[in-house]
């Protein structure tokens, strides 16, 4: 099976890479795929171009041989939709069991994205939620509750399938975010312990995420 994991990653920090490290591990997967956007649908754009945000990426994963970039959304014209990219994966990998790793607040937006009914077509949804946090909050968005309902399965039955299955993956909790580092360094602020220290490194060396007067 192999995981597929998007974001911006601006920048890659340590609440992105132990839960994925979570998910290869509670799933027992081939391959973790993170794939950095290129031109986000529902947000601003990156602070930072597309080569700064996957040579960090290269920094935090270079001790973890099944953590792989994966960067066609970069290369991709146009905004970057999950269902496109796993159109792409689901051409390349046409036997291979795909597992799209989402957060459960990512969960709880999922009827706003494009085409978002065709995505569990092409993969398992897999849905990261921390310890003692209350799995009920779907039950409130009808399509979502549906959805849970004709599809949740045990982790251990993913691998019976390519696609068409949703499971539930408990991670551990990191309260960090991109927006926090971006605002301490704003700040002035050290970011050690955030992110890994390579990136910290690459992050001071090229002077990104600093506001200029």
């Amino acid at each position: 099976m192999l995981g597929l994991y998007g974001g911006t990653f601006d920048p890659v920090h340590f609440g992105h890479l132990r839960p994925a490290l979570d998910v290869l591990q509670a799933l027992h997967l081939e391959q973790m795929r993170f794939i950095p956007v290129g031109q986000p649908p529902h947000r601003e754009d990156p602070d930072v171009s597309g080569e700064h945000r996957i040579r960090m990426l290269q920094l935090a994963i270079e001790s973890e041989d099944r953590f792989v970039i994966d960067d066609r959304e970069y290369h991709r014209e146009g905004a970057s939709y999950m269902v496109d990219t796993l159109q792409s994966f689901r051409n390349e990998f046409k036997q291979t069991s795909l597992c799209l790793v989402i957060g459960y607040d990512a969960f709880l937006g999922l009827p706003g994205w494009h085409q978002w009914e065709k995505l569990i077509t092409l993969a398992h949804l897999v849905v990261t939620y921390r310890p003692g946090w209350q799995r009920t909050q779907h039950q409130d968005v009808m399509e979502l509750n549906e959805l849970v309902l004709q599809h949740q399965c045990d982790i251990g039955d993913l691998s019976g399938s390519l696609f068409g299955s949703l499971a539930f993956v408990p991670v551990t909790a990191m309260d960090i975010s991109s927006t926090l580092i971006r605002e301490k360094i704003q700040r002035g602020e050290r970011i050690t312990y955030l992110t890994p220290e390579r990136v910290a490194e690459y992050i001071q060396q090229h002077q990104l995420y600093r506001k200029f007067e």
